[in-house]
C-alpha cells in the first residue's frame, strides 16, 4: 500500500495523483502500484510541489513493514536501531527578559492564602477567647 500527503501543493499535481491513487480526503492518497510506478509518483511529487510539502508511506519487507519519504517537511524520517521514526524539530524561543520566571501572583496568592486564612482563623479564635476572659 502506498500512501502520499500533499500540503499547499499545486492542483495540477492533485490531479495526476488521481490517475494512479484514490483520493480519500484532501490532500491524502492512497492505493496499490508496485515501486517501479512510485518512484515515478514521488518523482513527479518532487518536480511539481513548488512551495508545498509532501510525504509518501510504503510497504517495505523489514521489522517495521514500512518507510518513509519526506519532501520540504519540518520532520524528518531517522533510523534508530533499525526503526524508522519520524523526528520532529524542537522550537526553541528566545529568552525573553520581560517574561518572568517562576510562579504567578495567582498562583501564589491561592497557594499561600490558604496558610494565612487557617493560621488567622485558628488566631481570631483564640483570641476571641481572651477578650471574654477580660
Amino acid at each position: 500500500m502506498t500512501v502520499i500527503i500533499l500540503t499547499a501543493c499545486p492542483e495540477g499535481l492533485r490531479g495526476h495523483l488521481t490517475q494512479w491513487l484514490l483520493e480519500i480526503s484532501a490532500g491524502v492518497y492512497v492505493g496499490h502500484v508496485n515501486s517501479r510506478i512510485r518512484q515515478r509518483l514521488w518523482t513527479k511529487v518532487v518536480e511539481m510541489a513548488g512551495p508545498g510539502r509532501a510525504l509518501l508511506v510504503y510497504q517495505q519487507p523489514g521489522e517495521q513493514r514500512l518507510s518513509f519519504e519526506v519532501h520540504d517537511h519540518h520532520w524528518e524520517p531517522v533510523t534508530f536501531d533499525g526503526i524508522t521514526l519520524m523526528r520532529r524539530p524542537t522550537e526553541r524561543r528566545p529568552y525573553n527578559p520581560a517574561l518572568s520566571r517562576g510562579w504567578s501572583k495567582a498562583s501564589k496568592r491561592r497557594r499561600f492564602g490558604r496558610r494565612t486564612t487557617e493560621s488567622t482563623s485558628g488566631s481570631l479564635a483564640s483570641h476571641e477567647g481572651s477578650e471574654g476572659k477580660q
